[in-house]
């Protein structure tokens, strides 16, 4: 059971009309099937150049849409090219959703701590290189969800899979009148392809 905050969310989600596109869908089926052939728990690291924005957002509604599935055995992760900060816009699109979100540490890439369900511990989150500083090194299914990050992450270093699922920045509304709306649609379309996912491996 996700937190009662996210379940206005949770509805908009689920009862989502615009479609998934049928490439969409196919790579969402690429990675279920990544997720089934593994006998055993798996860690999905997401992966985008900063590690501030799009792989935050898919690593914590990858967790949150496990935790609804009641599908065990997943771990999330989130990792970049290189370590920057969690932008504080993803924290507060997060917050608007209905996550629980505590800054444990301050600082220039403050560490949060995530809460999505009363009956799962919360995600540590701040920016990371990809397979540093407790992320897994070798065994994860890589998720690349930028195109920089994918064209210049030919091999990504210890995954046993990899994919593409690219996500258009939104960034590109940052510190305009359209700043809240534009992140509030990304983590969206975020979440319901991590639901998407998930319910896949269901049925």
């Amino acid at each position: 059971m996700l937190l009662e905050t996210l379940q206005p969310t949770l509805k908009s989600v689920l009862s989502a009309k615009d479609p998934i596109s049928p490439e969409r869908q196919a790579q969402l089926r690429a990675i279920a099937d990544a997720i089934r052939a593994n006998n055993d728990d798996i860690d999905l690291t997401f992966i985008c150049t900063h590690n501030s924005r799009r792989s935050h957002l898919a690593q914590v509604w990858a967790q949150a849409a496990a935790a609804h599935y009641k599908i065990t055995g997943i771990r999330t992760h989130s990792g970049g090219t290189e370590a920057t900060a969690c932008n504080h816009r993803t924290i507060r699109t997060l917050r608007r959703s209905g996550f629980s979100i505590v800054d444990t540490t301050g600082g220039d890439n403050p560490r949060y701590l995530i809460q999505y369900s009363e009956l799962h511990p919360p995600l540590s989150v701040h920016s990371k290189i990809y397979d540093q500083d407790g992320n897994p090194e070798e065994g994860y299914l890589a998720i690349l969800t930028c195109n920089h990050a994918d064209q210049n992450c030919p091999i990504v270093r210890g995954a046993k899979y990899r994919f593409p699922l690219p996500y258009i920045d939104p960034k590109i509304s940052d510190d305009t009148p359209e700043e809240d709306t534009t992140y509030d649609e990304r983590s969206l379309q975020i979440a319901r392809e991590m639901f998407q996912l998930f319910y896949t491996l269901t049925h």
